[in-house]
């Protein structure tokens, strides 16, 4: 998986509270806390090579005194996370998330300093040992089997520059570009690992792909109008084929991802004989029903995706770029009146509850 770092267990603990002052009732200070904030430019990579004890322990309350009755809380102990950060237990119940610059999470208490209701002895700071787990934060996630031509898409339409070679697996992390518009609008893009048939369970960087798939807003199926084959060993699959088996991944990794908005784009139009091929692959989407009896059993996905667009491109060609990129943003922008209409009506409903 190369040198990206999806998920991280640290050791936090809030710091111990204040000696009390029993003979003239004074209370420690509380311990620190430790908090885990959201900010931007930080990756889990960069928290495991500037702290490779991955232990984060708050300071100590301050003893109570003659000179200070009410001694001072223990110093805080704040750790910078990256966006799109899960927070689980170990025992991997989630309890937390962070997905914007600035959110804070409390990781871990500070004890109860020293008082008349502890008998003057402080109490020790909560420890937990927690996994941060990254999930990537993106509008638009790039799907498809490996070589389906992701990497040269996200190189064409956005600034990213990922590696491209003409073989099986060559993303082996995932890569996030951002395609500018003249208005200066920006939609992020995730290019993510290629996925394998089987990944629902785990084969070939199986669930390391599909829980990015989850934090991305949309779904971009690339689907090479030629067919796919990963190995002489696997059997070749036909254009129709690998977008069914792509649903059929995704539905049995988690049924939710395919109630996302979905663009389809079929690549590598520059071929001979492309023309043909999507003549019958379009008929084949109209009708999908009619085809399914050519495909094993376990290939048939329960619900078949629902294509807002569907683009012939080639990336070698640039053909169907700008027409790619303006259906992304048309999509992207309906997507984002529904919500807002959403809210509003919400809020309408509330204020004519509240009257």
């Amino acid at each position: 998986y190369g040198n990206f770092i999806d998920d991280l267990r640290l050791y936090v603990r809030g710091g111990t509270g204040g000696m009390g002052y029993p003979r003239l009732g004074g209370e420690g200070g509380r311990g620190g806390d430790v908090w885990f904030v959201a900010q931007e430019r930080t990756t889990l990579k960069s928290i495991r090579d500037r702290y490779p004890q991955k232990r984060f322990v708050a300071g100590t309350g301050a003893n109570s005194s003659v000179k200070a009755l009410k001694g001072e809380k223990g110093k805080d102990c704040e750790v910078h996370v990256p966006l799109g950060i899960s927070v689980l237990c170990d025992d991997g119940k989630q309890i937390g998330e962070l997905n914007a610059a600035g959110e804070r999470f409390l990781a871990a208490r500070g004890g109860l300093g020293g008082s008349l209701a502890t008998n003057f002895v402080p109490c020790k700071g909560q420890r937990r040992i927690v996994r941060l787990d990254l999930k990537l934060i993106a509008d638009v996630g790039l799907v498809g089997f490996p070589n389906a031509g992701k990497s040269s898409l996200l190189s064409k339409i956005s600034h990213a520059r990922p590696a491209i070679a003409n073989y099986a697996f060559t993303t082996v992390q995932p890569e996030l570009g951002k395609i500018m518009y003249a208005d200066y609008k920006q939609i992020s893009v995730a290019d993510l690992p290629g996925l394998i048939e089987g990944a629902h369970a785990n084969k070939g960087m199986g669930h390391k792909f599909l829980k990015h798939v989850e934090r991305t807003k949309q779904l971009l199926l690339v689907v090479d109008i030629s067919g796919f084959q990963l190995s002489i060993k696997t059997q070749f699959r036909t254009a129709l084929e690998t977008i069914l088996l792509l649903t059929k991944e995704l539905e049995l990794y988690k049924e939710e991802l395919l109630r996302k908005p979905a663009l389809l784009a079929i690549n590598k139009m520059d071929l001979p004989c492309a023309k043909d091929n999507l003549n019958e692959l379009m008929k084949q989407l109209q009708n999908p029903q009619d085809f399914l009896h050519l495909l094993q059993e376990e290939m048939i996905p329960a619900n078949i995706l629902e294509f807002k667009d569907i683009i012939p491109i080639s990336t070698y060609t640039g053909e169907g770029i700008e027409e790619l990129k303006a259906c992304i943003r048309r999509s992207v922008d309906e997507e984002a009146e529904q919500e807002n209409e959403e809210y509003r009506k919400k809020k309408l409903l509330l204020l004519q509850t509240a009257e």
